[in-house]
């Protein structure tokens, strides 16, 4: 999670004097910065631009030799998990649902589709069993939710948007995910050999509300809304919230989830806003969903956005940087959370959701260079040069609070998140998921589960040493338990 302090020098738009500029192109310490006027819509869109293709040139996946969807990895082979892949290309399709621009489409279809590993499509290839947490599954398809949601151009011949997210659902919601201790909720981890199944945290269980939320919307199916009301209420009551709406990480199960580790990460702020700012938006709850929605939004900005602009606290500190690969991806997540909050619940959180973006945007602004590569430290004023972990992750989050900017424009109209009464694409198959991959001998595994020449050909070596590296180190717990 990241953190930053407040731009010096430029007028903060929230005032919106006649004397504030707002055409940047240099800091006050004289670095030339991106060129965005944040008067001018197509200036914005095309700093995004300017961004989304830096972040692109991270990926490798479509050529010859690599794997097809995910970044470079996972540890040792590269610096990424199996997991973040799937945030970008979620952080892709809201990008061209918010500018337009078709570039990345193809790549990102690709990317999806091939990860949802047909037929069952839940995303659970065996090729990441070793590091498979219900959170890495829960945020592919919280982004095949999103393509859904948003209309995002179907593949022929392929399974639709809706059917990979209702996949991962399934499996999720499946009893052998779920048992009694600690009351109730889902496991870190998926398979008991793996370090971290003993945690249940707080985002696995959020990416598993949020997803029940959405389809419940997109479906008007009461089962999901009911798995979704379940899920939020064992959060609040096992204590991952508390009563003034801090959001923890998680407990462990032997001591009964009460060792509760008050860690506040931004990730898991935004996946829970996501699904309450749902859940309102489709019952109009204002007691059972209004409430905690305005109390989620209001505390998180408070404290995630000190003097105006985002600070990942728990390891963004003022003197070091203590964030990891995994953590500087978190702040697109949280911006993307809360935009879509605004847009689903305008009546009670828009007001101060744009008059945080309206803020954070100027350290953003400063923090990225003119060909649109990004700093991780938003509030210093300046790029800050940081490559060691996650250039990735932190171009992710620049190219977030980009394009949710416009939302802070109000002659943008944007549509909303479509539903299958209202024009949805995707028809999806509520018994989607099967027996997943993961279960599949070795010997069922086909060219499907490969990309190009000689990405498995030590498959089974590295599934080996690369389990052993996993539990004797425990470089697993990356997200959580910091």
């Amino acid at each position: 999670m990241l953190f930053y302090p407040r731009i010096a020098g430029v007028a903060p738009l929230l005032l919106a004097a006649a004397t504030s500029s707002s055409v940047y192109g240099a800091t006050t310490t004289g670095q030339s910065t991106l060129e965005v006027d944040l008067n001018k819509t197509a200036s914005v869109k095309s700093a995004a631009k300017t961004i989304a293709k830096h972040l692109i040139s991270y990926y490798n996946g479509n050529q010859p030799g690599h794997t097809i969807g995910i970044l470079p990895g996972p540890p040792p082979d590269g610096s990424y998990y199996w997991w973040e892949a799937g945030a970008m290309w979620g952080t892709f399709i809201d990008y061209w649902h918010y500018t337009g621009d078709d570039t990345y489409n193809a790549v990102t279809q690709q990317s999806l589709v091939f990860q949802a590993d047909a037929p069952q499509n839940s995303f659970m290839s065996p090729n990441w069993t070793a590091s498979l947490g219900n959170d890495d599954q829960g945020f592919w398809g919280m982004s095949a939710m999103l393509a859904a949601e948003v209309n995002f151009p179907l593949v022929p011949g392929e399974a639709d948007w809706l059917e990979m997210a209702q996949a991962v659902f399934n499996t999720q919601a499946a009893p052998d995910r779920h048992d009694d201790e600690c009351g109730g909720g889902l496991r870190w981890q998926i398979y008991p050999s793996n370090a971290g199944y003993d945690y249940k945290n707080t985002i696995a269980n959020a990416c598993f509300f949020n997803l029940g939320a959405r389809l419940a919307r997109y479906t008007d199916n009461s089962t999901y809304s009911q798995w979704a009301e379940k899920t939020f209420n064992w959060i609040r009551d096992v204590g991952y919230i508390d009563k003034n709406w801090n959001i923890y990480d998680g407990g462990h199960v032997p001591q009964n989830c009460t060792d509760i580790n008050k860690v506040q990460w931004s990730a898991n702020a935004a996946i829970i806003i996501h699904g309450v700012a749902i859940m309102y938006n489709m019952t109009g709850d204002a007691e059972q969903w209004g409430k905690p929605l305005t109390g989620l939004v209001n505390r998180t900005l408070e404290f995630f956005f000190p003097k105006g602009i985002m600070v990942e606290r728990a390891c963004e500190l003022t003197d070091r940087l203590l964030c990891n690969i995994d953590q500087h991806s978190f702040k697109g997540y949280l911006l993307r959370s809360l935009a879509t909050a605004a847009l689903m619940a305008p009546d009670l959180v828009r007001e101060p959701i744009v008059k945080a973006f309206k803020t954070n945007i100027e350290g953003v602004i400063d923090s990225c260079l003119p060909d649109g590569t990004c700093g991780y430290r938003w509030n210093v004023g300046k790029y800050d040069g940081d490559v060691n972990n996650g250039p990735a992750g932190q171009e992710m989050s620049a190219l977030a609070a980009f394009t949710t900017y416009l939302i802070t424009e109000e002659h943008e109209a944007f549509k909303p998140l479509v539903t299958n009464n209202t024009g949805g694409q995707s028809r999806g198959n509520p018994n989607a998921g099967g027996t997943p991959a993961t279960v599949m001998s070795m010997s069922e595994l086909t060219e499907r589960d490969r990309s190009g020449a000689g990405v498995l050909t030590a498959f089974v070596v590295c599934s080996i040493l690369g389990t052993y590296f996993f539990l004797a180190t425990g470089i697993g717990e990356r997200r959580s338990e910091n």
